[in-house]
């Protein structure tokens, strides 16, 4: 019976010192970390909202490469149903220009300029302080038309929901 005690002791510390990993994993995060997000944001031309929008939802994330060279930019099918990979300068928080690549849901292709990203200079419908994003966009099947897109990172206070 004593032989059974010790088979079974010596395969419990088997087992737990086999768990071992040795040193933590490195966690490495989003290399433009800054730079996405949720964004509530207008769709205007001149200034009017001319298709009565008001807030949509928009996000802008890293690509598969995690680069600091691109990011998604993915408005979820709420105003136009686009999603483009658009280049950027991470260290101006800008983004767009000629090379946008386009990935829309229905086809059509966007050309995205002036954007920028600002850090805690933007005031939320609900009075509080975060970063700001606005970019033009322009689609091939609208040719002429410059939207400007406008807005706010997504705070999670129910103040500033849309």
């Amino acid at each position: 019976m004593q032989l059974k005690y010790y088979i079974l002791f010596f395969a419990a510390v088997g087992f737990l010192s086999s768990c071992d990993l040795g040193e933590e994993p490195a966690i490495e995060g989003v290399a433009i970390q800054e730079m996405t997000g949720e964004w509530w944001t207008t769709f205007t031309v001149g200034g009017e909202d001319i298709y009565g929008l008001g807030h949509q939802l928009i996000t802008t994330y890293n690509t598969a490469g995690n680069s600091t060279t691109e990011m998604w930019l993915d408005d979820i099918q709420h105003t136009w149903g686009y999603k483009l990979r658009v280049p950027i300068n991470f260290d101006s928080q800008t983004f767009g220009g000629t090379d946008s690549i386009p990935e829309l849901y229905f086809g059509v292709k966007a050309l995205v300029n002036n954007g920028q990203i600002t850090e805690n200079d933007t005031e939320t419908s609900g009075g509080n302080t975060t970063d700001g994003i606005s970019f033009d966009i322009e689609f091939s099947n609208d040719p002429g038309t410059i939207y400007r897109v406008e807005g706010y990172r997504r705070t999670g206070f129910q103040e500033d929901e849309h």
